[in-house]
């Protein structure tokens, strides 16, 4: 027997007309690309995007066609989200960091129709456009008066003129939740990067779960920045959670250097914010330069990355909350939080701990969590034994678009392979231990790579740090530690030894350290640990 409730499908536009209809006088301040700030609301957001979606439809876009943007997190980037998906098309976003080469292939392979690119990444574009066989046409996000003359010369077309020369009304369409919405690429560091399509469903239910509590917490009264960038997974889901709640919105644009994230913080009073710890690391150090206070910042979301034991005090000491939180581009991204308060009641026991800090959390209701042993398994949740984990929910991938089932390696019986270790408490608190690729065999035993990696960055000359192993006749593997350290700050192998002696067992205790001024990372901040591995050969 059915219900009697209304069948009424979840859509992402629905989110952007709750919010014009709602909080339509809610403000949105943008940083764009000539460095002013723009300010708009969601009743004009959603006016523009109306205009975006009339003039996709009159470029002769069919349903599920693709639509790439190479953007900065601003307001026309936001009306993009909006237009494209409401309208039943899918919005690409791509993380414009990647390697040329690596934009092309995502690009082709997306079979991406229309092209939008914020004016600092016209060059990148005009440089590849014969290469980019299916895009018919590149929109630059810009008034007229500020179209860069390279973009011109290019053909390009200006985002301002587009919608002006189209109606605001719009009758959006009602389209299956279940129809792909979004679609974001891995970043490629084993293979050709892989594209992850997100529906409105898993959109819409994605951004409900990160509003709630003991998640972000989001409502009426919070201003929101994303340092997070919105090509990069969605933003964290960020661009879809504020406008659902009413939420005030502040978007950096591409100027994410501390003091600048700084002064958007303090002037705009920005309550919540979420970033990785690279970001957040030159914010804490500008802080503690300029003796500054970083009122009235209430909350600090910390992902991508595990958070530095460090960090967290750091934060703490500011007044600060942290959430640690864990995901990935295949979970939408997120699918654990632990919510540490700088003041932590009594009443949640053990979180004034560090250790306990420092794991990922509990998963959000909608995920579910298990790991397993080498032979697929089960692996009992006591907190100490570890296994692969893996993940199931209604935003989480069951495969890749457009992958040959063969070369697919997300989904095992049902659940997504995430590529970590880690260890589950009988309460469903998660631990990552580390990734499965970078956890270190010594003498039969596991040492964990990220463990090691907060010890060190623990001492108060640690800037970053990156353990990695090399193979070992007697051992199998021995961990070795690659240091950056913060400015002024002599290195000495010895003083750090000493200080890890006290912090993790003595056979943890790597054999070499590497003091170097810069560790590889990804395009989105994480550690590239194969480049240090192949250090170590060479």
């Amino acid at each position: 027997m059915r219900s009697t409730m209304m069948d009424q499908p979840l859509l992402i536009s629905s989110i952007i007309r709750h919010a014009a209809a709602c909080h339509g006088s809610t403000e949105i301040v943008s940083r764009v690309s000539d460095g002013s700030l723009h300010r708009t609301n969601y009743a004009e957001v959603y006016e523009r995007s109306a205009k975006l979606a009339n003039a996709l439809i009159s470029w002769g876009l069919q349903s599920a066609n693709r639509v790439g943007t190479l953007g900065w997190n601003d307001h026309r980037h936001l009306e993009i989200y909006y237009g494209v998906s409401g309208a039943g098309f899918v919005c690409h976003t791509i993380n414009p960091r990647l390697f040329a080469d690596q934009i092309v292939y995502i690009v082709n392979h997306a079979n991406d129709r229309v092209l939008f690119v914020d004016p600092s990444f016209v060059g990148l574009v005009a440089g590849v456009r014969e290469r980019l066989h299916s895009v018919e046409r590149v929109i630059v996000m810009s008034s007229a008066n500020t179209m860069p003359p390279e973009a011109i010369a290019a053909g390009f077309e200006c985002y301002e003129e587009v919608v002006a020369a189209h109606n605001s009304m719009f009758d959006w369409p009602r389209l299956d939740e279940n129809d792909a919405a979004g679609l974001c690429y891995t970043s490629g560091t084993t293979g050709d990067p892989k594209g992850v399509l997100y529906s409105h469903r898993s959109t819409v239910l994605h951004a409900l779960a990160i509003c709630t509590p003991d998640v972000f917490n989001l409502g009426e009264g919070t201003t929101v920045m994303p340092v997070v960038p919105m090509f990069h997974v969605n933003g964290w889901g960020l661009p879809h959670a504020a406008p659902m709640v009413g939420a005030r919105l502040v978007l950096p644009g591409q100027k994410l250097d501390a003091a600048s994230l700084y002064w958007l913080t303090t002037t705009e009073k920005v309550t919540f914010t979420a970033g990785v710890p690279t970001v957040w690391g030159s914010l804490l150090d500008w802080i503690d330069e300029n003796s500054a206070d970083i009122a009235p910042l209430q909350c600090v979301a910390i992902g991508g990355a595990a958070c530095p034991q460090i960090m967290a005090e750091r934060f703490h000491k500011l007044g600060v909350d942290v959430i640690h939180a864990w995901g990935m581009t295949e979970t939408s991204p997120v699918g654990l939080t632990n919510r540490c308060p700088a003041s932590a009641p009594t009443a949640l026991e053990g979180m004034t701990h560090p250790n306990q800090r420092l794991k990922q959390g509990k998963p959000l209701f909608g995920v579910e969590t298990r790991i397993v042993d080498d032979n697929d398994g089960p692996v009992v949740h006591d907190g100490t034994a570890s296994g692969r984990l893996q993940v199931r929910g209604p935003w989480i991938a069951s495969t890749y678009f457009n992958f040959p089932s063969a070369q697919t390696d997300g989904a095992n019986d049902g659940w997504f392979e995430t590529g970590d270790i880690a260890t589950i408490e009988e309460v469903g608190t998660v631990e990552i231990v580390d990734r499965a690729k970078d956890v270190i065999k010594s003498g039969g035993e596991w040492i964990s790579s990220v463990t090691l990696e907060n010890a060190a960055m623990s001492h108060s000359d640690v800037y970053e740090a990156a353990a990695v192993a090399r193979d070992d006749e007697r051992w199998g593997e021995r961990p070795v530690l690659f240091v950056v350290l913060r400015p002024g700050s002599t290195p000495s192998k010895e003083g750090l030894l000493s200080h890890l002696g006290t912090r993790v067992a003595r056979w943890w205790i790597p054999d070499e350290i590497h003091f170097v001024d810069e560790l590889p990372h990804t395009a989105t901040g994480k550690v590239v640990k194969a480049t240090l591995r192949s250090r170590l050969k060479q």
